[in-house]
């Protein structure tokens, strides 16, 4: 029996943290399909039941649920020993990272994404708004791993596996190449390909091709 459950569906970048950390960390877990774009996190039952925030992925461990991404990671980290920052100033680096991967990075390009491929009649405006944001965005975790493997430093850490969460879907979703604009980010997203047990977010969560 499978040692952990992840509500997630192939889409969801903020998902893909979590099944990208369970894998890397050698877990024995289940995905359980979660149908987003037929409204089902919106229902009343899965917020009652599931989340209350009526949000993906949600992680199950026997009686604990955990819901956040970043949680997650956190909470996986501690519990096998893998990609955890080391005393208190790693802990606070990876923090910093995360929270800026949260509000600028993925913050931006989970709603860039969304609107550019699902979204119907939205604004072109909107639109040039995320992209310009996301440009310059980029371009600080760009500098940040010139000249560094990874964003704390030599290995990789929960920050990592939080700021690669969009970056690996194809660039024809975005419109643009992020790698290939980035050459640093390009080089550390081969980095964590590398690692033992990535795999591509369409390979490891249902739910794709999209069926709408």
């Amino acid at each position: 029996m499978s040692e952990y459950k992840l509500y997630c569906f192939a889409q969801s970048g903020n998902a893909y943290r979590a099944a990208l950390m369970l894998n890397l960390i050698g877990a024995s877990w289940k995905p359980v399909f979660v149908d987003f774009f037929k409204g089902e996190t919106r229902t009343p039952e899965f917020r009652a039941r599931i989340n209350e925030m009526g949000e993906a992925p949600v992680l199950v461990d026997g009686n604990k649920t955990l819901t956040q991404s970043g949680v997650i990671l956190q909470y996986l980290a501690k519990k096998s020993g893998k990609f955890l920052p080391q005393g208190e100033d790693e802990e606070l680096e990876a923090l910093r990272w995360i929270i800026f991967d949260n509000q600028k990075i993925n913050g931006y390009l989970g709603p860039y994404r969304f609107l550019k491929n699902w979204a119907k009649g939205a604004d072109p405006a909107i639109i040039a708004f995320f992209k310009g944001r996301l440009d310059g965005n980029l371009a600080v975790v760009n500098k940040r791993l010139e000249g560094r493997k990874f964003l704390l430093g030599d290995r990789p850490t929960i920050a990592d596996i939080s700021m690669c969460a969009y970056l690996y879907y194809p660039s024809d979703e975005f419109g643009f190449d992020i790698a290939k604009d980035h050459p640093a980010i390009g080089e550390w997203l081969g980095r964590i390909k590398a690692l033992p047990n990535w795999a591509h977010p369409y390979d490891l969560m249902p739910g794709h091709p999209l069926q709408l």
